[in-house]
């Protein structure tokens, strides 16, 4: 999972360099965060968190195969 987001993320921002994806799992929950650079944060949100949303909905599905529940938090 963790590999899927810095893909797709860093295909969004200016600066891919500063991407930083960390991962954490408990039991059947997978929380992964996001550190992008200041300037990216929009970039990665999108208007109206569309973005995000869409992100959010890839790692849905990835992780319904792995039969795991995963949350994304985006950093500054």
């Amino acid at each position: 999972m963790k590999e899927l987001i810095a893909y797709i993320v860093g295909f969004l921002v200016d600066k891919p360099d500063a991407v930083q994806v960390t991962e954490a799992e408990r039991d059947q929950i997978c929380v992964i965060e996001l550190a992008v650079a200041k300037e990216d944060v929009g970039k990665v949100i999108g208007k109206q968190g569309r973005m995000v949303r869409a992100i959010r909905a890839v790692l849905s599905a990835a992780s319904a195969r792995l039969k795991k529940r995963v949350i994304l938090e985006i950093r500054e």
